[in-house]
């Protein structure tokens, strides 16, 4: 028999807020009562069964300020329900992974009221940080600077999946750097200026870069079956909250919802998106042509003069330059985000994918057009391994200063007022929670991991691309992502509000970019390597020989990627045969259901065809 909310009670003497709810100053009373209905009325009822109170009573808010904050939490029954309906799959003592259900919950391995409330999926109620464990997972996290053994299972069950895979994947993508690195450094020490002997380790960068990509989805795969989330039941995705058209019947779920017509949204994507993008990345270019005429007027004052301010002068234009690509970047983001929104995708699945194609097109072309450009047109190595170096590491620096140092010095800074606020105070009042509760609110919000993986990406570009001509940008990007995985931690846990976490099995659409990126890198390691005098020497009368043989040396190496990532499977051998198995036993269980559906209906029939006959 299925255990209902309404079969429950879900009242609880203890009050442990989980969710903080600030209302604009001027809001109704009316108002305030129908959303505290809405919050505390039993889902039978169309409400959400949850507990509410203010923060303030109403002499507290006389004293202080007027404060609408408002707090709901759950009762622990509430979110074992919420646990089964969100689809949570937990081990059980059979060793089998099975979907989570309250009447059954004692079959599961070791269970615990307690260890469900901070697993996964049930955990995205708790936007309000939890002190205790908190504290805990910082002692163990980035207070020890090492990227070294992550407690990522601890990261998951505070923050969720979503961010606990990032976590993962840079902890496994600085790791991955590591061998980059080992081999760059002797190149840079003893071959610096013999380009020629790059062959070898942009060879190496070929394999490195598919086998790393396809070692990461065996390895994420473990890590979300453990976690249950790789087999997490599907649902119906809900409208996105900014989704907005004529109320109307959806035909697919049968409910009132607003709709919008598709070719309207076609319309504004080819007629004003597409152009807006397509300016953007002119613009860019426009750009880039006025920072190579800066490096020609400082290449000709040091050629000139020849001192040694001319020669510092000689990196001005490229950190310049680097400058004012993060702050296009993050201007075109905004812009991105607005038309996207103006788009009115339905779904948040076709929002994020056409927000990051976007982002990704114009970051790609901004961040490496004039690489490209210095490589394939000008040709001049020795700039492209000086404009690489000063756009890498201006661009760490700048991404360091901004996402996480300055963030954090602006929080700390807050916090200091906020204790000289309450040392004034003399109402008599829970400090400890007010004071918590006013500091997380005037915390930024975490906005995902959009911005992360993007760094992450353009990292990977710097480091694949062009190793053939700067093997330190292995070693640059190792060193810097020591200090972001604990910068990271650091806005998670002191900078920004705890955000409501997502189940994921994988990392999404950033898998396929990064594996694009990858195949990117096959072709312009190629055009490098065909390009050096020792290749060209090899064919000193017929120039079409070389170009065919370099393209088919391309095709090769990609007919090899596709080979490794198919002979590499996706998911380790047991967890593939755990999946047959529970999809088996899922398959039986329909069966079953069927089978029993059809005999209460053949024993329905029955009965009423007996009712027939009875005079």
């Amino acid at each position: 028999m299925k255990v209902t909310l309404s079969a429950l009670d879900t009242h609880e003497s203890s009050f442990t807020p989980l969710v903080v709810i600030e209302l604009a100053q001027d809001v109704k009373e009316e108002t305030k009562e129908w959303l505290k209905n809405r919050i505390i009325t039993k889902k039978k009822d169309g409400g959400a069964q949850l507990l509410f109170r203010p923060l303030l009573n109403k002499y507290e808010k006389e004293t202080l300020e007027n404060q609408n904050l408002y707090l709901v939490g759950a009762s622990k029954i509430r979110l074992l329900l919420g646990a089964e309906a969100v689809g949570l799959v937990k081990e059980c003592n059979d060793n089998t992974m099975r979907a989570f259900t309250y009447g059954t919950r004692h079959n599961f391995r070791g269970f615990d009221v307690r260890r469900l409330l901070t697993s996964g999926i049930v955990i995205q109620v708790f936007p309000l940080h939890d002190n205790e464990a908190l504290k805990k997972l910082e002692d163990t996290w980035y207070t020890r600077f090492t990227v070294k053994y992550q407690p990522i299972d601890s990261i998951r069950s505070y923050f969720g999946e979503t961010i606990a895979l990032y976590f993962g994947f840079l902890e496994y993508f600085t790791f991955a750097l590591i061998p980059m690195a080992v081999i760059g450094l002797p190149y840079y020490l003893f071959v610096w200026e013999d380009y020629d002997k790059y062959v070898i380790f942009a060879s190496f960068n070929l394999i490195w870069s598919t086998v790393i990509l396809e070692v990461w989805k065996r390895g994420c795969a473990s890590m979300t079956y453990r976690w249950g989330t790789l087999v997490m039941k599907r649902r119906f995705e809900e409208p996105r909250p900014g989704y907005h058209g004529v109320l109307g019947i959806n035909s697919v779920t049968g409910r009132e919802e607003p709709l919008y017509p598709s070719y309207k949204r076609q319309l504004r994507i080819y007629l004003v998106s597409l152009p807006f993008v397509c300016l953007c990345l002119y613009f860019s270019l426009f750009v880039m042509m006025i920072y190579f005429d800066m490096e020609a007027w400082a290449l000709g004052l040091h050629e000139n003069s020849g001192s040694e301010w001319t020669s510092i002068l000689l990196y001005v234009p490229s950190i310049i330059y680097a400058i004012v690509i993060e702050i296009m970047n993050r201007l075109y983001r905004y812009a991105a985000e607005f038309l996207t929104s103006w788009e009115n995708h339905r779904l948040e699945s076709a929002y994020q994918n056409h927000l990051i194609l976007k982002v990704l097109v114009f970051n790609f072309l901004n961040c490496f057009a004039s690489l490209f450009y210095i490589a394939f047109v000008l040709r001049d190595m020795k700039l492209l391994r000086e404009s690489l170096a000063t756009l890498l590491i201006t661009s760490q620096i700048l991404n360091q200063t901004v996402e996480s140092l300055l963030p954090y010095w602006l929080q700390r800074k807050h916090h200091v007022q906020v204790k000289a606020k309450l040392q004034a105070l003399k109402a008599d009042i829970d400090a400890t929670l007010y004071e918590q509760v006013v500091l997380e609110k005037e915390m930024g919000s975490y906005l995902g991991t959009f911005d992360d993986y993007l760094e992450l990406f353009l990292q990977f570009g710097y480091v694949s691309l062009f190793s053939c001509v700067y093997p330190l940008a292995a070693a640059f990007a190792v060193l810097n992502n020591l200090t972001e995985v604990n910068s990271d931690a650091l806005k998670m846990c002191r900078v920004f509000k705890r955000p409501f976490s997502e189940p994921s099995a994988n990392i999404g659409v950033w898998q396929l970019a990064f594996e694009t990126m990858s195949v990117i890198s096959v072709v312009t390691n190629c055009a490098l390597i065909g390009m050096s005098p020792q290749v060209n020497a090899l064919f000193p009368d017929s120039k079409t020989d070389l170009i065919l043989i370099v393209v088919a040396a391309e095709h090769a190496l990609l007919a090899l990627k596709f080979i490794l990532a198919f002979a590499i499977p996706d998911k380790p051998r047991h967890i593939q045969m755990k999946l047959a198995r529970l999809e088996f036993e899922s398959l039986e269980a329909l069966k079953q259901q069927q089978m029993k559906l059809v005999a209460e209906n053949l024993k329905e029939e029955w009965r009423e065809g007996g009712k027939e006959k009875t005079p």
